[in-house]
């Protein structure tokens, strides 16, 4: 079980105030890493911090801003002296980008799938650049991506996030690939597909705002969701854990589902 362990190792955690990201952030935290969450709103970086104690620390980044990210990552260096782990967790939705009876997909605004299509795929490949490279300087690594169930089902509604996780689940396998060719074979890539979460982003999907009841495409989710029931953050921590840990030290490349068997269930 010792291999489970992530004694002296330093995690950055992408996002780290988010709901499932805090969560990831405070278990690999037990575990014995040092965390670092990167977050635009500093102050709820320091809170998330404190909640997770002495050995977490909260440094202001904006994924889609490489000068922010080699900032944090030099401030980061400065306090504990490496990067071994960097989560990518940062990601998210938005109503306007979003398809319904009322808002046709000819009529999405650009602005808006472009702020998707950004947060999603961008704030991806941008951390890893930065991360990455620290990790390529020492040859050893791990990167972890978050993918989605859309990028192995296509949703309906969401157009652009399911175009976005499909170029990420897409990108964590080449850049295993690169990694291990180009670069070190002791830097490992790999992502988690997380199936229904309940979280901020999608809640206006799956809860009636009004009412407080399950939506029409909540039902259905949880009708092909062979487990019955939406994921809770801890339900991906352990996945996680192994596929960060020395404990998958042979496994590079792979999109892992965490989903309740949603992604092999047909109805039938």
């Amino acid at each position: 079980m010792d291999a489970f362990r992530l004694d002296g190792k330093v995690a950055i955690v992408t996002g780290g105030c988010g709901v499932l990201c805090s969560a990831i952030a405070g278990f690999l935290a037990q575990q014995g890493a040092r965390v670092a969450l990167l977050d635009r709103r500093k102050e709820r970086g320091q809170e998330c911090a404190e909640e997770i104690g002495e050995c977490a620390a909260a440094f202001y980044a904006d994924v889609l801003e490489r000068d922010s990210l080699q900032a944090a990552a030099d401030q980061v260096l400065d306090l504990w002296g490496s990067v071994d782990i960097l989560i990518n967790c940062a990601g998210g939705n938005r109503e306007d980008a979003t398809t319904s009876p009322e808002r046709l997909f000819f009529d999405l605004p650009a602005e808006a799938l472009k702020w998707a299509l950004d947060l999603n795929l961008l704030g991806t490949l941008l951390p890893s650049q930065v991360f990455g490279r620290q990790m390529a300087e020492h040859n050893q690594g791990v990167i972890l991506n978050v993918s989605s169930m859309s990028a192995i089902r296509p949703l309906t509604r969401v157009v652009a996030y399911s175009a976005a996780k499909a170029g990420v689940s897409n990108f964590t396998q080449w850049l295993a690939v690169y990694m291990a060719n180009e670069c070190s074979p002791n830097i490992r890539v790999n992502g988690i597909a997380p199936g229904f979460f309940l979280t901020e982003q999608n809640r206006y999907l799956l809860i009636d705002a009004a009412t407080g009841e399950m939506t029409e495409r909540g039902r259905q989710i949880l009708a092909h969701t062979p487990m019955r029931r939406f994921g809770s953050p801890k339900d991906l921590l352990h996945t996680v854990l192994w596929l960060v840990s020395p404990a998958s030290a042979f496994v590079t490349g792979i999109i892992v589902p965490v989903d309740g068997g949603f992604s092999a269930y047909w109805g039938v």
